[in-house]
């Protein structure tokens, strides 16, 4: 089993440690969202659409089954006096969170063909979805054990541990089978095979994983209704609210505009705001690392006072100001550019993608207070934001999306993100005294702000320079960076050269490949701006804090 450090050891040094770890397993997400455009244009909006309403459905529904073990993990493992309990609280939240997922699947299967009916999916889609949703239903119980598997290895402060399951395992297995059926003939089917394979050598690695972190023998020993197995009930059900609000608000609208738009349309939709809470949840990233990193350690460092906490979380809270704000900011303005290259038609999401990337960005203001109040706070203070974000994103997305569609539901959850990010913030300070925003957060704030103006300015400049001067100007922040940063800069000119191969040896579209240009050229903009948010918006404390090595070679110090 993996060393811990002990309670009296975590700083804020393991927060950007883990952090940075973490984020490094989350960019599974990114290798998606450059994935997505290619999905869209093997399938089209409709066929991805449909795809996509499935999948948030199935992610919902896992969500729900597993009766909050992943979140009460991140509670009762950390505080756990001995292998066997640690053993037990695994074995409890399997059997919680699993179970009801294959059942459910069971069920789904049997009932396949009215459960379509609330499905909107095209006239190729809808003539074998009752087929298809007998195939997919699978995905949810191995989804379940994945979610279950790697809750555990956080809990168990292996930060790093989903790095090769959810990038290189996950995303990238389900790549190259998607589209390898696809050029076999096997049409829209290609993407729920390809993801079912992707999630069953998931689930072969997390097995690995736990047995390398956990001693599984011990999980075999004992009654199976223990002390454990109510405490990891408990803590379950008390987060339940809150995780089933955080999916509402992922997952939900898709479904939710598939079920409100009838036939193709839904679809359609579905397609759309998927495309925009993609791009936005490049910004949610480095939220949900701090997320996954904070509850854990938090909950170790609650035991000997709350007074421990606040200094994790207002370094948490400054870091996540410092990358989250430039980073939506310069990606709201390349997005008249990057939507297109998503396919056909994409671009009426943009509106969509701006109002999405303003409400995390004020998520990012308002810290990381959801997982903090999770192991610090009482259980049914974590109820208030949640319901209050879910009612308001309900009663709005259903009023208005009827009438105006896409940017309506975007709204909706807009609005209810802030009310569930800011409500948390509020009670933490009420009820547990802790809040983020000691100096120097204000100062960390503006500076932030205006380098990401900055940024953004800059992104919409390049795009009306003509195009051999954006591949002059490219080549020569290539070797600016190389002076700074070799490693950047070699990976810069290697996007660069595929950018060169793609333009002279595949027949694309003017357009499509002059947009590809403009892309490649922003890519050192967007770097070079959150670099610049680090250097000059953190306080060199925290700079220091990421680690004086880390900090030296990214020249933060």
């Amino acid at each position: 089993m993996t060393d811990t450090k002990t309670d009296d050891e975590i700083s804020a040094r393991d927060v950007a440690k883990g952090a940075g770890t973490t984020l490094l397993a989350r960019l599974g997400g990114v290798l998606e969202v450059v994935a997505q455009p290619l999905y869209i244009w093997l399938f089209g909006l409709a066929g991805y659409g449909f795809y996509g309403a499935l999948w948030a459905a199935t992610n919902l529904t896992q969500n729900v089954a597993d009766l909050g073990t992943t979140g009460a993990m991140q509670r009762v493992i950390p505080q756990a006096t001995s292998a066997q309990k640690e053993a037990a609280a695994l074995r409890a939240a399997l059997i919680l969170g699993v179970v009801p997922c294959i059942l459910i699947a069971i069920t789904v299967f049997m009932l396949a063909e009215p459960v379509s009916k609330f499905f909107n999916a095209d006239a190729r889609d809808s003539a074998q979805a009752t087929e298809i949703i007998r195939l997919f239903i699978w995905a949810l119980p191995l989804w379940s054990f994945v979610e279950v598997a790697t809750s555990a290895l956080r809990a168990r402060r292996i930060f790093g541990a989903e790095i090769r399951l959810r990038l290189f395992w996950e995303q990238l297995i389900r790549l190259l089978v998607v589209v390898s059926l696809f050029f076999a003939g096997w049409s829209t089917r290609a993407l729920y095979i390809g993801h079912l394979i992707s999630l069953g050598a998931t689930c072969l690695l997390c097995v690995r994983l736990l047995a390398k972190n956990f001693d599984l023998r011990l999980m075999f020993k004992g009654p199976l209704v223990d002390d454990m197995f109510h405490a990891t009930l408990k803590a379950g059900l008390a987060v339940l609210p809150t995780n089933i609000a955080l999916r509402i608000f992922g997952d939900g609208p898709a479904i939710a505009l598939n079920a409100i738009l009838p036939g193709a349309s839904g679809a359609v939709a579905t397609s759309l705001y998927i495309v925009a809470r993609k791009i936005s949840s490049l910004v949610q990233l480095v939220r949900t690392a701090f997320a996954y990193v904070l509850a854990p350690l938090a909950s170790a460092l609650s035991k000997d006072g709350k007074e421990k906490v606040s200094s994790i979380y207002g370094f948490s809270t400054r870091v996540l100001v410092t990358l989250a704000l430039p980073l939506a900011a310069v990606l709201g303005a390349m997005g008249p550019t990057i939507l297109p290259v998503f396919g056909p038609g994409v671009e009426q999401a943009l509106i969509a993608v701006w109002i999405l990337l303003a409400s995390r960005a004020f998520e990012a203001v308002c810290g990381a207070a959801a997982p903090i109040q999770q192991v610090v706070s009482a259980h049914r203070h974590q109820l208030v934001g949640s319901i209050t974000g879910v009612v308001l994103a309900f009663v709005i997305g259903g009023y208005f999306t009827p009438q105006y569609g896409l940017n309506a539901m975007a709204w909706a959850v807009a609005i209810g993100l802030a009310a569930a990010s800011a409500i948390p913030m509020i009670q933490l300070n009420l009820h547990d005294d802790l809040h983020p925003f000691e100096r120097p957060f204000l100062a960390v704030l503006l500076k932030a702000l205006g380098v990401a103006i900055a940024g953004s300015l800059l992104i919409v400049a390049i795009q009306f320079v003509p195009l051999l001067a954006q591949r002059v100007l490219f080549a020569g922040l290539v070797l600016v960076a190389f002076a700074f940063a070799p490693r950047v800069a070699i990976g810069l000119a290697l996007v660069g050269l595929a950018e060169w191969v793609i333009e002279t040896q595949f027949s694309l579209p003017a357009q499509l490949l002059s947009r590809l240009v403009t892309i490649v050229l922003m890519l050192p903009v967007v770097i070079g701006t959150l670099w610049l948010s680090l250097r000059l918006a953190l306080p060199e404390a925290d700079r220091r804090a990421i680690g004086d090595k880390t900090a030296r070679k990214l020249r933060l110090v």
